[in-house]
C-alpha cells in the first residue's frame, strides 16, 4: 500500500515537471495570466473601464473600477476574471515601477485597490509578476516591452545548491 502511494506520488511529480526540463504548471499558468491581462486591456478599450489586477502570494484577481460606487470591485461580469488560486507548489512575486510588493493581505481585508492598473487607453501600471516554482527554482516573468505591450520572458531555472 505505501509503495502504491509513493509511486502515485512520484508519477505526479514526474507529469508536472517532466524530464525535459518543462513545467508544465509553471507553463500553463503563464501563459493564462498573460492572455487574461491582455484580454483585460482590450476589455478596458472597448467597454472604456479601469481594469486592475490583484495579486497574493498564490493567486490573483481582476477588479473593475465602478464609477458609480467610485470604488473597485471584483469583475464579476465576465467569468475569465475570476479570482484563481496557483497550483501548489507555485507562487507570485510581484514589482511594481521598480519596488518590490509584499503580497500578503489581512484575511479580513475588503479594500480591492490594485496593485497593477490597466487603463482605458490600454496603458498598464509599470510592472513585472513573476511566477515562480518552489522558491525560485523555476520561474517565468511577465512584464513590458520598450513600446507597452506585454511579453512573457523565457523560463529561467537556477540550479540546486
Amino acid at each position: 500500500m505505501v509503495v502504491a502511494i509513493i509511486g502515485l506520488v512520484s508519477a505526479g511529480i514526474l507529469l508536472t515537471v517532466s524530464l525535459t526540463g518543462r513545467d508544465r504548471d509553471l507553463e500553463r499558468e503563464s501563459d493564462r495570466l498573460l492572455a487574461l491581462i491582455n484580454y483585460a486591456r482590450e476589455e478596458g478599450e472597448l467597454q472604456t473601464r479601469e481594469y486592475g489586477i490583484i495579486f497574493q502570494e498564490d493567486g490573483y484577481e481582476f477588479v473593475v473600477y465602478d464609477n458609480l460606487l467610485g470604488q473597485w470591485r471584483s469583475a464579476t461580469e465576465d467569468d475569465a476574471f475570476t479570482a484563481r488560486k496557483l497550483p501548489d507548489g507555485l507562487d507570485v512575486k510581484l514589482v511594481v515601477e521598480t519596488r518590490p510588493v509584499v503580497l500578503k493581505r489581512p484575511a479580513d481585508a475588503h479594500d480591492k485597490t490594485p496593485q497593477v492598473m490597466i487603463y482605458s487607453d490600454g496603458d498598464l501600471t509599470s510592472f513585472a509578476a513573476t511566477l515562480e516554482r518552489d522558491g525560485g527554482l523555476r520561474s517565468v516573468t511577465l512584464t513590458q516591452d520598450d513600446k507597452g505591450a506585454l511579453i512573457e520572458q523565457p523560463m529561467v531555472e537556477v540550479a540546486k545548491r
